[in-house]
């Protein structure tokens, strides 16, 4: 793509600055995202990690929901880590009472499914289309993917089958936080989204 890609950070809550400077150091140009206008101004949007419901809840507030909707069902590039994950997700197994999503990645997934913040961990994580070495990845009161639509393409589970990484077309989700371990690539994988899908209009 012709210049910078334009990367927004929706930010509402949670971890906003981590994601700005990986997207920085990345050679992306990287804004906030509070408004539709700053919206509208973006090749690609990151949902960064944070508390679901909370984030969900200051959306509506801020007019951003049905924005964000519509850019995802327009086709903008979205990635979604950890609370991001959840809220693109077309459905939350545990939700709180009144909690809604953005949608659009067809996958269930489960709130906190690893316990609370005590139960935190990180682990190595294989996954194929980032090549070796493994990921090292930072589980911070964590969901998990537990269905996928036939649409959805698995980049990586745990051990014991537990999917904490997918992809459908524009979309990725991670359950884990890469802006904090040091390995860049799953933000290089979406830039790469990015860049294809503003070649592609």
């Amino acid at each position: 793509m012709a210049g910078k890609p334009r990367v927004g950070v929706l930010a509402l809550q949670g971890d906003v600055r981590e994601h700005v400077r990986v997207l920085t150091g990345l050679g992306a140009e990287a804004s906030l995202v509070r408004r539709p206008a700053d919206l509208a101004a973006v090749d690609g949007l990151v949902l960064p990690g944070g508390e679901s419901s909370v984030i969900d809840k200051l959306s509506r507030a801020f007019g951003m929901q049905q924005p964000i909707r519509d850019a995802i069902a327009g086709g903008l590039p979205v990635y979604g880590t950890c609370a991001g994950l959840i809220l693109l997700a077309d459905r939350i197994s545990n939700p709180i009472d009144g909690q809604e999503s953005f949608g659009g990645l067809d996958v269930t997934v489960q709130r906190n499914a690893f316990g609370g913040q005590v139960e935190s961990f990180e682990t190595d994580l294989e996954v194929p289309v980032l090549g070796s070495p493994p990921v090292h990845a930072a589980f911070i009161r964590a969901p998990l993917v537990t269905q996928t639509g036939p649409g959805v393409e698995v980049l990586a589970d745990l051990p014991d089958g537990g999917v904490v990484a997918v992809r459908q077309g524009n979309l990725l989700g991670t359950a884990f936080h890469p802006e904090v371990t040091g390995d860049h690539r799953f933000h290089e994988l979406f830039l790469r989204i990015v860049g294809e899908a503003a070649s592609a209009r």
